[in-house]
């Protein structure tokens, strides 16, 4: 194919006149939605193959706690030397080659460029990887200077209704909306307004409308895809346009609840005159969700209270020999959890299992975090 999209193979010559009236070039038709899905999910296919067999090899150099702490890193790492040896260089991913696509520049319909390709990986792969660790960083301090301006407001205006006495304070109301109400409706709903998932939704519901930019980041890039078969005109390419159209259903009845249940929160608050108050943290505890239920304890992930390598009495009921060790880390238990199913692992060991696969690693089946018991001697 040449770099414009064009066959490449030259018609026989004609006469100035039939040359006039019969074009001698052909356009590839732009890829549709099942067409670019399908090409995404092969290349998914294949960067999961190659990061399972990059963390057996990790794992037999470095030990399975530290494919399990640096799985991200790894995985990371995998894709961007799969798309650095394909998309990069200027060949076609195996995804793409399997589905018959090529990409090209929606302005010019050329082949993309070494900017255009650099820019896409470094905005698919690079950097999510980098959000992913700023963002709890980022959320952790602005949650702490939100929670120090609700709490500094709060006692100003318990000062300021003391000072004005018992009656002024039963006919003052607090505005319906006002700068503590938006700070406090940041702070509850922070991870939600610094996550980038609703604009991944909405470009993705742009793309089952217009079957264009399946990524965000080949939309910002300007990516498109074109078939390289010829395509009879009685063959039709179907789109998916009532996925598009769901999907959009999804975000406005999810908008619409947020926003009754916001309104209804910020009418009782100015009916009743309550102040809210900032979330309380202690030291470096937690706060209490479905992961850290107040009923569970949550341990120290770099301390560990029961430490088998270092006292062996500390779980004396655990029988001797390989009993002894997390089949995942291959280590001395350090604070042995048992599952719902029975089976008894590391605690941090377990953990970070559970955030990646929510299922025992031996039985496979389904485990909660806030399941997991630590078990004593």
């Amino acid at each position: 194919m040449s770099d414009n999209a064009f066959g490449s193979s030259e018609p026989p010559k004609q006469s100035p006149v039939a040359s006039a009236s019969a074009p001698t070039t052909h356009f590839f038709p732009f890829a549709t939605s099942p067409d670019i899905i399908r090409s995404h999910e092969k290349d998914t296919f294949i960067t999961a193959s190659l990061t399972n067999q990059a963390q057996s090899i990790v794992r037999a150099l470095k030990g399975a706690r530290y494919v399990h702490g640096n799985a991200d890193t790894i995985k990371n790492l995998t894709e961007l030397l799969y798309f650095s040896l394909t998309t990069l260089i200027g060949n076609r991913t195996l995804g793409e080659e399997y589905c018959d696509v090529v990409q090209l520049e929606d302005n010019t319909l050329q082949l993309p460029s070494i900017t255009r390709r650099g820019g896409y990986i470094v905005s698919s792969i690079i950097l999510p990887w980098f959000l992913g660790y700023s963002l709890p960083s980022l959320r952790r301090k602005l949650r702490s200077k939100l929670e120090r301006s609700i709490a500094r407001q709060n006692a100003q205006e318990a000062t300021q209704s003391f000072a004005l006495g018992a009656e002024n304070k039963s006919k003052s109301r607090r505005p319906f909306w006002n700068s503590l109400r938006v700070q406090q409706y940041i702070l509850d709903n922070l991870d939600s307004l610094t996550s980038p998932s609703p604009m991944y939704a909405l470009s993705l519901a742009t793309f089952y409308f217009t079957g264009a930019y399946y990524h965000l980041s080949k939309r910002l890039w300007g990516l498109r895809y074109v078939f390289t078969k010829r395509i009879d005109e009685s063959e039709q390419r179907v789109g998916y346009e009532v996925l598009g159209v769901l999907l959009v259903l999804q975000m406005t009845i999810q908008g619409i609840i947020h926003l009754r249940e916001t309104i209804k929160s910020l009418q009782k608050g100015s009916e009743t005159g309550s102040k809210t108050t900032p979330v309380e943290r202690k030291g470096d505890i937690p706060l209490s969700s479905v992961q850290n239920p107040p009923s569970i304890p949550t341990l120290n992930a770099t301390t560990a209270r029961y430490d088998l390598s270092e006292d062996p009495t500390s779980v004396s009921w655990i029988p001797e020999g390989q009993n002894r060790k997390c089949t995942l880390c291959l280590e001395l238990f350090k604070d042995p959890s048992v599952t719902t199913c029975g089976h008894v692992f590391c605690w941090t060991c377990i953990r970070d299992w559970v955030r990646e696969k929510p299922e025992c690693p031996l039985c496979r089946q389904e485990v909660l975090a806030s399941k997991i018991l630590p078990v004593r001697g």
